[in-house]
């Protein structure tokens, strides 16, 4: 909750006439170490998304996933020029799309706040189990990597490339909350991390 609450995800409101109200629930996982042993408990609220209806909840899910080709090209590059490949994994990354729709959500199961009989969370950001989740993921961190002087690739959408006064590539590639970063730009690189 103090993260969904820090991230801003929604705001108390109440039900506007002739809306539909999207439930939710917590799904718990373990995660595990190599060994076997837990790691850590993992709490998640999901969007019952399954309730949703297309015209009226959302228009567009699509979000593009990274061509294997492309994979194979950087894989390729990073190898032949000796470059230092990094893959990082976005945490929480569907959390932190913005919703472009209305969507009204009831209250978490549990919720401790103090509140008026009828209230509801209006979603600001995206929540695992909507329908929009990955492209409204994928739009914001468009918009991010863009406004840091990346030009996004019109033949592979998830591939970003940047190349500094200096001469220097980077390469960012989109694989769903997953990203491979090369290229000879070691200071763009460590910014990245």
């Amino acid at each position: 909750m103090e993260a969904l609450n820090k991230n801003k995800t929604w705001e108390l409101a109440t039900l506007p006439i002739g809306k539909k109200l999207v439930g939710c629930k917590w799904v718990y996982t373990i995660k595990y170490r190599v060994d076997g042993t837990i790691e850590r408990y993992k709490p998640r609220l999901v969007a019952k998304g399954f309730t949703q209806t297309y015209g009226v909840d959302y228009l567009e899910t699509f979000a593009p996933v990274a061509k294997m080709n492309t994979v194979k090209v950087i894989l390729s590059l990073a190898a032949n020029h000796d470059w230092n490949l990094q893959q990082f994994d976005v945490k929480n990354a569907f959390l932190h799309g913005d919703l472009e729709e209305q969507i009204f959500m009831e209250l978490p199961p549990s919720y401790d706040g103090q509140v008026a009989t009828g209230t509801i969370c209006k979603l600001k950001k995206a929540l695992y189990g909507l329908k929009q989740s990955p492209r409204a993921w994928f739009g914001r961190f468009t918009k991010v990597m863009t406004s840091l002087g990346y030009k996004q690739s019109q033949g592979d959408h998830t591939l970003f490339i940047k190349h500094s006064v200096s001469g220097e590539v980077t390469i960012l590639l989109v694989y769903v909350d997953d990203i491979i970063v090369t290229g000879d730009d070691k200071r763009e690189q460590q910014e990245l991390s």
